[in-house]
């Protein structure tokens, strides 16, 4: 199913009121020819009014049209404001978002990690924002769901800056075989950038999309 972006549609907003605007313009001259041919035209040669019907015909057809996309985007318009008002909502929640990101803050970052099957020697690389590795863990891991928690100690035993970092997981059976392995993590809502062409949640530096969002909770209290 194609998806509809209410802000892109919305740079058009407006274009049908020019265009009714001109159809009023047109029809008024369009009257206004009309009248002045009726009036002057010969009795012993009348005028062929099958021309002037078409064209009062295609007048109508398209202020239809016309009236159909106003309708349209003020649909759009409803569209979009919702979409602002559901983001604005989640400022203060604590949402789960899939995918590899994570925040850093107070030293402390956790990604829930979720794995086919057991694996005995489980690699987890964390990267910085520039995709740079700072902290590598091997350990075995049993199948199912875990949190994977970093102190924000990087290999060089220095401490790494808070921020969003990624979380890379290569894991493998008693087989050798590679296993699949998903990757969730959670953030409380701080923000919403709304100067893209949708909504985006912010959680400090780290943004996330609402197609994203598995999961939605009150923030724990502190």
């Amino acid at each position: 199913m194609v998806a509809i972006n209410p802000f892109s549609a919305l740079s058009s907003v407006g274009q049908a009121a020019n265009d009714r605007i001109s159809i009023a313009e047109n029809f008024d001259t369009f009257l206004s020819l009309l009248t002045t041919q009726l009036q002057n035209q010969n009795p012993l040669d009348p005028l062929d009014m099958d021309q002037f019907t078409q064209q009062l015909v295609q007048f109508t057809e398209v202020e239809q049209s016309v009236k159909l996309n106003e309708n349209l985007e003020q649909m759009v318009q409803l569209t979009a404001a919702n979409t602002i008002t559901n983001a604005v909502g989640y400022i203060g929640k604590q949402v789960t978002t899939s995918g590899a990101s994570a925040q850093l803050r107070g030293g402390t970052a956790a990604w829930t990690v979720t794995l086919e099957a057991d694996s005995p020697s489980t690699v987890f690389t964390v990267k910085n924002s520039s995709g740079v590795p700072v902290y590598t863990e091997t350990k075995p891991v049993s199948g199912g769901s875990h949190v994977f928690a970093w102190d924000g100690r990087t290999d060089t035993g220095t401490r790494a800056p808070d921020g969003v970092y990624t979380l890379s997981i290569v894991a493998q059976d008693d087989n050798g075989s590679t296993l699949n392995a998903t990757t969730e993590a959670s953030g409380i809502i701080d923000g919403v950038d709304m100067s893209g062409d949708e909504p985006v949640l912010l959680s400090g530096g780290w943004e996330i999309r609402l197609e994203d969002i598995t999961s939605i909770k009150a923030a724990p209290s502190s």
